[in-house]
């Protein structure tokens, strides 16, 4: 017992404080996470010298009772107040009580401290939690190193890493906990390059990093795809003995797997002595996310043969399989696989095979299948709106978000962007304008992608200038933000605008992407700007270092090829760096066509057919150009 409590008080963080939870006396105070030793404060074996530790670390203080037991005193007893309080979400009357604490007595117990701090990150506290550290200041247990790292731990989780870091960097010692509580903090606000640096600084002051610190490192890795960092991990795994671990084994897998590294994943899973549904999960995800799925769909033929249970997570990453791959028959036997497993009432899994089902083209099953949940939130309604959107049925995604809206769900921004979308293939500007208004209204007019697709809509239905105008006004604009108001211009017409707008966002330091400049292109071949676009194209390469794709090449055929310059058309094509495919011949013949070329519409023919001879097409407009040049011969033939 006495080396139990030398364990304890060594380092407090090792050892869950179950005070304010137990239900019954014979469950122990303190129990160690590792090994499931139990403590009591109260025990009748405890050795004289606990009593005094606890009082000095302000742990709840332990009077004298019959001679045979003790009990709590009542600063114990408000520290278990103080944990009900904050269970129950009541931080602030819970933080006033430990203020009362302080000015009767100086300190309070340290768990009342550390369940108003667990509070606070459940919560998301900030402006509470930083009144707890100020308390924990005034009651000189800042050099705590167990409240310290949960002082991190709420910081951290109320996203504040600046000030877990400060505390970190305060604190006059550091074990395991501490370094894992500041790489955690780093790694769950996204910045994965400064917690393996940490990591790495760990290592060098000579501790050994835990199996839940390898775990952090790991993701933050996966993220990052930090290929050659992960491999390094892995080798320190095996030298610590920790390879054979199924939660190490499984986050291995999904890190090789983020990394693009399927076959090293495939080849550790197949090693791991130990497997669970992390573990099938993980190889299935890593499978689906690298566009292996037919992989992931044998996988887990293989896993049911073995005899493991798939969760609602594994359904959802097969469906997810099915839908990329249009896998229509596999999955409706994953539907019913579902059903027989009981999971057809989750709400994730049910979106998903509406997702599913609708990406196969069968928006009437995804309908039913939506009609059927028993629960639906706005992400059910968004798979639906987005299966109808995707298939062209743009009034029925309208009519459903009315049916949305009828039973009280609140859209959110991607909801919108779709519903804008089936605006602007529909030319539907008055249902647009009221989307607009449900927009301002919920407070997503600021969103950016949200804005460029209002602009797109806008611009889709003729209002250039309404368009125009809300770009003007957006707070935040990106590449996409300008591409779409050029494609608008393009697309009514307004070469000129077009290209000015074009120029206005190289001033204003923004970058055009390849879709830009398909725009810019598309725009001067609709207004025929033959030198405006042979200029774009030159610049493309020469002053931005974007690589011309065959759409490029095509749009730059057309734009010749409507100003008549056909000659210099096939020219064009003839010079192409990479082979040109039937879209650019079949666009060439299409020119030759308006324009009445004989010859060169006879030699793109030629092209088309050989590259696609089932094509019926360029026979129909071969065909037009002997009729309009009055080649009776050439015709019949």
């Amino acid at each position: 017992m006495e080396q139990l409590w030398q364990e304890f008080f060594s380092d407090p963080s090792q050892w869950w404080d179950n005070r304010f939870t137990k239900k019954s006396p014979k469950y122990p105070d303190f129990k160690h996470k590792s090994t499931l030793e139990g403590l009591w404060v109260d025990g009748w074996l405890n050795p004289s010298w606990v009593k005094e530790k606890m009082a000095s670390m302000a742990l709840g203080h332990i009077q004298s009772g019959d001679g045979s037991r003790s009990r709590v005193s009542d600063s114990f007893c408000d520290s278990d107040k103080v944990g009900k309080l904050c269970q129950e979400g009541r931080l602030k009357e819970a933080l006033h009580m430990v203020e009362l604490m302080v000015r009767q007595t100086t300190k309070a117990p340290i768990s009342a401290y550390v369940c108003l701090l667990k509070g606070c990150s459940r919560k998301k506290a900030l402006a509470e939690g930083k009144q707890v550290h100020a308390l924990i200041f005034r009651s000189g247990l800042n050099s705590n190193i167990f409240l310290a790292n949960t002082l991190v731990h709420m910081y951290a989780k109320c996203g504040s890493v600046l000030e877990a870091h400060k505390v970190f960097s305060n604190m006059p010692q550091h074990n395991v906990y501490s370094w894992t509580a500041i790489i955690s903090a780093y790694a769950d606000s996204g910045q994965g390059e400064e917690a393996i640096n940490l990591f790495q600084q760990m290592q060098e002051t000579g501790l050994a990093p835990d199996k839940v610190l390898f775990v952090v490192v790991l993701k933050a890795c996966a993220r990052l795809a930090a290929l050659e960092q992960g491999k390094q991990l892995h080798l320190d795994i095996i030298k610590r003995g920790f390879q054979s671990d199924v939660i190490i084994g499984s986050t291995l897998v999904d890190m090789y797997s983020k990394c693009g590294c399927t076959e090293d994943a495939r080849e550790l899973f197949n090693s791991m002595s130990e497997r669970n549904a992390v573990s099938w999960n993980a190889m299935i995800a890593g499978y689906a996310q690298n566009g292996l799925g037919k992989e992931a769909l044998a996988l887990y033929e293989q896993m049911k043969q073995e005899g493991m249970q798939p969760d609602n997570v594994t359904f959802v990453l097969l469906l997810k399989a099915c839908a990329s791959l249009a896998a229509l028959e596999q999955g409706k036997q994953l539907h019913s696989d579902i059903i027989k497993r009981g999971f057809q009432s989750d709400v994730i899994v049910g979106s998903t095979l509406v997702d599913m089902y609708a990406k196969c083209g069968c928006t009437e099953d995804a309908r039913e299948v939506f009609n059927n949940m028993s629960e639906r939130d706005v992400v059910s309604w968004t798979a639906m709106i987005a299966g109808y959107a995707q298939n062209g049925l743009g009034k029925e995604a309208l009519a459903l978000y009315e049916q949305m809206k009828q039973e009280g769900v609140q859209p959110d921004t991607v909801t919108f962007v779709l519903l804008l979308k089936a605006c602007a293939s529909l030319a539907v500007l008055e249902q647009g304008k009221r989307l607009h208004s449900d927009i301002t209204k919920r407070g997503f007019q600021s969103d950016v992608i949200v804005g460029n697709t209002l602009v797109d809509m806008y611009a889709k239905c003729g209002c250039t200038e309404y368009a125009h105008e809300l770009l003007n006004n957006m707070s935040e604009r990106n590449v996409f933000s300008w591409t779409a108001m050029i494609a608008g211009y393009a697309q009514n017409g307004l070469g000129k605008d077009a290209l000015a707008l074009f120029e206005q966002m190289q001033r204003e330091g923004t970058k055009p992407n390849e879709i830009t400049y398909l725009c810019v292109l598309s725009a001067c071949a609709h207004s025929r700007l033959v030198d405006e676009g042979r200029y774009a194209f030159d610049a493309m390469c020469k002053d931005h270092g974007v690589t011309p794709t065959r759409e490029h090449y095509a749009c730059m055929v057309d734009l010749l090829g409507r100003a008549g310059c056909l000659a210099d058309a096939e020219l064009f094509i003839n010079q192409m760096p990479i082979q040109p495919d039937s879209v650019v011949w079949m666009t060439l013949l299409a020119a030759a066509r308006n324009h009445g070329h004989v010859e060169i519409g006879r030699r793109a023919f030629d092209r088309v057919v050989k590259l696609e001879p089932k094509n019926a097409a360029p026979y129909v407009l071969l065909s037009n150009i002997y009729a309009v040049a009055g080649r009776k011969d050439e015709l019949a033939r």
